[in-house]
């Protein structure tokens, strides 16, 4: 994986990104850095304006994720043959600094764990000066491919599954 680099209550209003996103700062700090991706801003991704395109945001954080399952030993393939594979049910991006054709990025996938179905996954798209150029938050999910119900531990199939649990923050 040449690309790939491994830096050393809705009844209530609140969404469960808010929520996890609260408690998860507060422990960042002793958290291991986030596994990244390099990527280079491509022209025809820009819009009229020169920015990059809203929808190229989630495609950058998409391909984050797949990076980061096959540095843990879980490439498409091998969860399909196990017959699960991730699902997104929830994104959020907040837009903090433009992009432009030729910008270096790197792409941040950090897994946040909780009980239950669910889990989270926060990105961060830095320039190459370190500046925050985005915050992608997604609540995803396991799914059992045949059922199609979300797997009741996800944490756990997916530990039992990678070579290289590391990678998903499951060591």
């Amino acid at each position: 994986m040449s690309e790939a680099t491994k830096p050393a209550g809705a009844a209530s209003g609140v969404s469960a990104v808010s929520a996890t996103r609260t408690a998860s700062t507060a422990a960042e700090t002793a958290a291991p850095a986030p596994f990244a991706v390099p990527v280079t801003v491509r022209g025809y991704e820009t819009d009229t304006q020169g920015h990059l395109n809203q929808s190229v945001y989630l495609q950058y954080a998409e391909h984050a994720r797949w990076s980061a399952l096959h540095a843990a030993g879980l490439p498409q393939t091998r969860l399909v043959a196990q017959g699960i594979g991730p699902v997104t049910l929830e994104t959020t991006i907040r837009y903090l600094r433009e992009l432009r054709a030729g910008d270096e990025v790197s792409v941040s996938c950090r897994f946040v764990w909780g009980e239950g179905k669910t889990f989270v996954i926060e990105q961060t798209v830095r320039k190459a000066d370190g500046t925050r150029a985005a915050e992608i938050t997604a609540v995803c999910g396991i799914l059992d491919l045949t059922a199609r119900h979300l797997v009741p531990d996800p944490r756990a199939a997916l530990r039992e599954l990678a070579a290289e649990p590391g990678a998903l923050g499951l060591a």
